[in-house]
């Protein structure tokens, strides 16, 4: 198992990781550091533990957000493919109904045409 230093508030953590998660796992650490250093400069010095949770309720409200988004793009994704199924399937049958009469009409020809030569 991996090992990574992360800093938050100006402290550092040690934390274990899989291997070659080390620089996804210190990103993410300096991501949350900027959310602490944001509310730190907007409220000044308040608790860190005050701050990890506001900088934790932040990072969660925009999970959330993300996530009904996300929910209403596979929503979106869902009535294309539909739609497109539909589309797909009327086109099949216009195919059908046009190579019918397409048929039909290749037949009428040939008899006038059977006609014509016979005459």
């Amino acid at each position: 198992m991996a090992q990574v230093t992360i800093t938050v508030a100006d402290k550092t953590y040690r934390m274990a990781c899989d291997e070659g998660q080390e620089e996804h796992l210190m990103d993410l650490g300096q991501r949350f550091n900027r959310y602490v250093a944001h509310l730190k400069e907007s409220f000044g010095e308040i608790g860190d533990q005050r701050l990890t949770v506001m900088a934790s309720i932040m990072v969660m409200d925009e999970l959330v957000e993300l996530q009904n988004r996300m929910h209403g793009l596979e929503g979106e994704i869902a009535t294309l493919r539909k739609t497109r199924d539909d589309a797909l399937l009327k086109a099949d049958k216009n195919d059908t109904a046009l190579t019918g009469t397409l048929g039909e009409l290749a037949e009428r020809i040939e008899a006038v045409a059977a006609k014509l030569s016979s005459a």
